[in-house]
């Protein structure tokens, strides 16, 4: 059996025949690794973008075409929730300029037809219901993929990519770049609401802040130089702005031209002390209000009960069209006589300390909060003051603070440390700081107090 040698051009052929797919797949590694790196930049951009622009705006203007570039599509569409329910376009980006009109015009027609509240349909459901819109809107010769855009697992919009490209396919991994872009689009509207809402609080803490400190210069610096007499008082508000209130007025327009602070008489002195129901910003501007009326009442030479019940007709239709309530015990000091006379719209009574007796009373009388009724009437009361007494004014911040396990501080406790100040501490100052010592003790140093406390001292010299 004879044998031929192969003819030259065989073995060409055959090494054609080996070389061609290798190559083939040479080329494919190369497109594909292109492509890969094509779309890690575009992906690195986006993520540049979300950590550099500060304008939400800005950064939304790109993602129709990062979601265009990443999938090799025709074009790109954004659709974002109004706030009442309705659907925009909020961007779009399409290759061939001449057809985007009519692709924006259709895009535009479709969210129109809809108006859903975020978190009325499961995010499938609502995308549909756009896929279905936008089918008839564009016809059947585009091929759409959507995916929605959740901010704490809330929907906001939808992000859709678009082919008229009939050999187009949706493929496992165009369908994830598509959600990776979502997914940052998210992180940017979010990132947005945050920035807006610590805008919006650093201007609440700024304006706080004014109202901390106009209300710490409607409180008195300090306290009047009164014949006789040796005072001292603290206001510790829970928040900035408190709603309890101390107050030294002056009852004679001789007393407000010498600047309050020095007694250039033996005239009388009003203190007093309210507690507005509630806290923080409301609280203060009520006490706010109640300071310049109550100044204005005092001059006209009523008593105390006659103050109060001004005061109360006043204040009435205020206080019950922001449905709070004031306590308030008013007072009037007469150094020439040493009598205190007194009368209490529903305040905690202050606890008058006889240095003859070493005995602890309370003062006093029957009378409404402030604001409840416009028709309660109050009483006047009296009560004569000797060498060595001691009053001290107070809010129930001091008796109603809890300790961690939730007891109280109670009136029992607050009696009994009272009466201790009185008997080792030898100034108005010293009892406030011990009083305040023993509260902040028991509800522990760590611990915020959670309403606001004053005390006001009043000692006979």
């Amino acid at each position: 059996m004879s044998q031929f040698p192969p003819h030259p051009t065989d073995s060409n052929n055959s090494a054609t025949t080996d070389v061609t797919p290798v190559v083939a797949l040479k080329e494919l590694v190369a497109r594909l690794h292109r492509e890969q790196n094509k779309i890690q930049d575009l992906l690195s951009s986006l993520g540049f973008a979300l950590r550099s622009f500060n304008n939400l705006n800005q950064f939304l203007e790109l993602i129709p075409l990062m979601a265009t570039r990443v999938t090799d599509a025709e074009g790109s569409a954004l659709f974002l929730y109004k706030p009442n329910g309705q659907i925009r376009l909020e961007q779009l980006h399409w290759q061939d300029s001449q057809q985007r009109k009519n692709i924006r015009k259709a895009l535009e027609n479709a969210s129109s037809q809809i108006t859903l509240l975020p978190n009325s349909f499961p995010p499938a459901i609502s995308t549909g219901i756009l896929d279905d819109q936008m089918h008839r809107c564009l016809g059947p010769d585009v091929q759409i993929f959507g995916t929605a855009i959740l901010v704490k697992h809330t929907e906001r919009g939808w992000l859709y990519v678009l082919s008229r490209d009939p050999e187009y396919s949706w493929t496992e991994t165009r369908q994830k770049l598509v959600r990776l872009v979502a997914d940052q689009t998210a992180v940017a509207i979010e990132n947005d609401e945050l920035a807006v809402e610590l805008r919006k609080k650093e201007r609440l803490d700024q304006e706080l802040e004014i109202g901390a400190e106009i209300q710490r210069r409607l409180l008195p610096r300090q306290c009047p130089n009164i014949p006789g007499l040796s005072l001292a008082a603290r206001c510790k508000p829970a928040n900035r702005v408190g709603g309890d209130y101390y107050d030294f007025i002056p009852t004679s327009q001789n007393q407000l031209k010498s600047h309050l602070q020095e007694s250039t008489e033996n005239a009388s002195w009003g203190l007093v002390i309210g507690d507005v129901m509630g806290k923080g910003v409301p609280a203060g501007l009520i006490m706010t209000m109640l300071r310049g009326m109550l100044r204005g009442e005092v001059l006209h030479g009523n008593s105390p009960a006659g103050i109060l019940q001004n005061l109360n007709r006043v204040m009435y239709a205020d206080l019950e069209n922001s449905h709070r309530f004031v306590t308030m015990f008013y007072s009037e000091y007469d150094p020439q006589t040493r009598i205190l006379s007194y009368s209490n719209a529903a305040h905690n009574p202050p606890l008058w300390w006889h240095a003859a007796t070493k005995s602890v009373t309370r003062l006093d009388t029957l009378g409404m909060l402030i604001g409840l009724d416009a028709n309660s009437e109050y009483e006047d009361a009296q009560a004569q003051l000797e060498s060595g007494d001691t009053v001290i004014y107070y809010t129930d911040g001091l008796t109603e603070a809890a300790a961690a396990g939730g007891d109280r501080f109670d009136e029992d406790n607050f009696v009994t440390s009272f009466r201790t100040a009185c008997k080792y501490c030898n100034t108005p100052q010293e009892i406030v700081e011990y009083l305040f010592d023993q509260v902040e003790q028991f509800i522990g140093s760590d611990r915020q107090n959670t309403d606001d406390m004053t005390l006001v001292v009043l000692q006979i010299l």
